[in-house]
């Protein structure tokens, strides 16, 4: 038993490999929380309005999982370990997992630093190895996504008030596939089953309509003038919305 229990509209939309079976097991032993990580990702969407959307803590994508999780049960856990010498205790350390139920783990890493795939493992192995958790998930977007995030035009920053790529908020040092692959083979996570999902271009809508285009176009143009920006970079941003002219 391995992948094929999950519905292959689900397969469809995401790439999902496991270690050590991890499907078989939560098909068996863990079938509600499978069928909840099967909801979660069959209702998502990844929204060009929300792509954009920049600011400290949280992004509404990430929120999406949150949102979605805690509505079937999914809690956040802090577990205390302690470390004992002659039966004296000589370290406390406190872990957190984002969500937890049953005895599945789960980790949405959307664009953090990719040091956070290597905590992410490491607190799996301990975990693990502790018997508090089973199966161990993590969901992070596919490298393919980068194309996307690339050709959108530009966007105004107003702390900077210039143009800032989208493309440069998911830089190569943010969480995504090709930096969690590597981390999982080294053995990161130790004999720990694991359930890795990365969310695909098949994943993406275009949720804007052309007048919230017309407008966000409008306001940015009205934004670069009043900035001073030069004629020839105020027509590369009309150029890239295809609207040509100045």
């Amino acid at each position: 038993m391995g992948l094929e229990t999950i519905p292959f509209a689900t397969l469809d939309k995401y790439h999902i490999e496991e270690r050590r079976h991890a499907s078989a097991i939560l098909t068996m032993d863990y079938p509600s929380e499978m069928q909840d990580i099967i909801d979660c990702l069959n209702q998502f969407e990844l929204l060009r309005s929300e792509i954009a959307v920049g600011g400290g803590g949280k992004t509404k994508i990430a929120k999406r999982f949150d949102t979605f999780l805690a509505g079937r049960g999914w809690r956040e856990k802090n577990v205390k370990v302690t470390r004992k010498v002659d039966d004296v205790a000589t370290e406390s350390e406190t872990h957190k997992i984002d969500f937890f139920k049953g005895r599945v783990a789960i980790e949405v890493e959307w664009n953090n630093k990719d040091p956070f795939f290597s905590r992410d493992l490491n607190l799996f192995r301990l975990l693990h190895e502790l018997g508090v958790i089973s199966v161990g998930t993590i969901i992070t977007r596919m490298d393919e996504l980068q194309v996307i995030f690339d050709g959108l035009p530009d966007v105004w920053d107003e702390k900077w008030k210039r143009l800032t790529k989208i493309g440069d908020k998911y830089g190569p040092s943010t969480t995504h596939w090709s930096k969690l692959i590597p981390s999982v083979d080294r053995g990161g996570a130790g004999t720990c089953p694991l359930m890795l999902i990365g969310i695909t271009a098949k994943c993406y809508r275009d949720d804007f309509t052309p007048e919230q285009k017309n407008r966000q176009v409008q306001e940015t143009i009205e934004k670069l003038r009043n900035a001073g920006v030069a004629p020839e970079k105020l027509r590369s941003f009309m150029d890239k919305w295809e609207l040509g002219g100045v």
